[in-house]
């Protein structure tokens, strides 16, 4: 993929002055039952031409679109426009008329403009905040694309505003893997898929002809991992994003599952069950023999390693039920953390760190996180069978996959944030099952 260019708008277009500093902020914590009230009209063209994704002036409209739906999205904003709003101009994208956005109600404002010499030409897009009531700007940042990758621009718009605002890192311009499903309960057809953190862009992998399983981006983003189930054979592939190739990394006739990158990208965590006892397995990515982590007369299912790569959380039922534990990267000083009631499954390390996110299985199944030494747990959703949870490369937010019950039950993707308040769909062709979310794009 190319790599998006990052540039300060002043050395794009001279407009404007140095940026000044306000207190405008949202709260993150959710102890604040409230919104920020954002306007965001549609970006003006510098000058009317036609790109191979539109005119200028219509990507400016779909820009501020994707940027006012993606800060909905984070549940910690309340957009207004770009529909409904006065259009702008040029010149008033560095010289707001703040009284007329005050007039709205818009506690902080968002404009840009769009740039390009028409044809296959990059596209140049300029965003900037600004704090209405002090009538000050908080940030500007200018990118420049092709014009097919005009939603990036828009991502990365969103997420210098999320940023900005809630001084958390961001987390839009990023993608997400995930099972696609077909077909019925008994008989499902399961794709690998992957799309932007929005739905957009999507995109399958496989064809369906194998069962594709559990995947997980790689540190670099570069590859994917997952599980693929031919007949008796059971194989780990990772898929290189950029060449659309694919490589073996281990094959058995025993049942494998859940393969996860260390956080170098050198190692391949995974569980295999042999002779009817399953073990945390680790194989280098670059394939060879498996090494045996666990051997507990028990099913020990990895999860995934700390953020250091020191440590590998994992679920095991030696104590009865199963649970979590945390171990040493080689397998030693193993160690259960939880020990509320119900059962624990699917651990997954946040990428901060601080939290372990995991399927709580109490009569129904739920998100939940705790810290790494199994305190202060918190449920963070209600639904019927919500299960394998995966963090946001900022760590403030989580997906998972919901399904409903009944025969015609059906698999979505969700996500919901640390707060378990702010809790939404995300769109996809097919049912989907099992999703990964990607770091942030380079």
């Amino acid at each position: 993929m190319k790599r998006l260019k990052i540039l300060i708008v002043a050395a794009v277009c001279a407009l404007g002055a140095t940026p000044a500093m306000a207190q405008l902020s949202v709260d993150v914590t959710g102890e604040i039952d409230s919104s920020l009230k954002i306007a965001v009209p549609a970006m003006p063209a510098q000058q009317q031409v036609t790109t191979p994704a539109g005119t200028t002036d219509e990507l400016g409209r779909k820009i501020a679109e994707v940027v006012a739906a993606d800060l909905r999205g984070s549940g910690l904003f309340d957009p207004m426009g770009p529909a409904g709003l006065k259009a702008i101009t040029v010149p008033e994208v560095t010289f707001p008329a703040f009284d007329h956005w005050a007039g709205t109600g818009a506690q902080a404002l968002v404009q840009g403009f769009v740039r390009s010499a028409g044809g296959d030409n990059d596209i140049t897009v300029g965003c900037y905040l600004y704090d209405v009531a002090l009538k000050q700007e908080l940030t500007r940042q200018g990118y420049v694309v092709s014009p097919r990758d005009w939603r990036r621009a828009a991502h990365k718009c969103a997420d210098a505003i999320y940023a900005r605002l809630s001084g958390e890192s961001p987390f839009f311009d990023s993608r997400i893997a995930y099972i696609a499903e077909s077909g019925p309960k008994d008989n499902r057809v399961k794709r690998l898929a992957i799309m932007d953190s929005d739905g957009a862009n999507h995109r399958f992998i496989t064809n369906g002809q194998s069962l594709a399983l559990t995947p997980r981006f790689s540190p670099d983003y570069k590859s994917i991992v997952y599980v693929s189930y031919l007949g008796s054979r059971v194989r780990i592939y990772i898929y290189d994003i950029g060449t659309g190739k694919q490589r073996l990394v281990t094959e058995s006739n025993n049942p494998t599952f859940a393969p996860r990158w260390s956080p170098d990208g050198r190692f391949i965590l995974f569980s295999m069950a042999v002779a009817g006892n399953t073990d945390i397995y680790r194989v280098s990515s670059t394939g060879g023999a498996p090494v045996r982590l666990t051997t507990s007369p028990s099913i020990d299912v990895g999860g995934s390693y700390s953020p250091d790569g020191t440590k590998i959380v994992f679920e095991s039922d030696r104590s009865g039920g199963q649970q979590i534990y945390v171990m040493n990267a080689d397998g030693s000083n193993q160690q259960r953390i939880s020990h509320g009631g119900g059962r624990y499954a699917t651990p997954e390390w946040s990428p901060r760190g601080d939290l372990i996110a995991f399927t709580k299985i109490s009569g129904d199944f739920k998100i939940a996180v705790m810290t790494p030494g199994g305190d202060n747990e918190r449920i963070l959703t209600n639904g019927w069978q919500d299960e394998q949870p995966s963090w946001s490369p900022n760590g403030r937010v989580l997906q998972f996959f919901r399904t409903t019950p009944g025969r015609q039950g059906t698999s979505q993707v969700w996500q919901v944030d640390l707060t378990g308040v702010n809790e939404r769909r995300i769109p996809t062709p097919l049912n989907g099952s099992d999703p990964a979310w990607g770091p942030l794009l380079p």
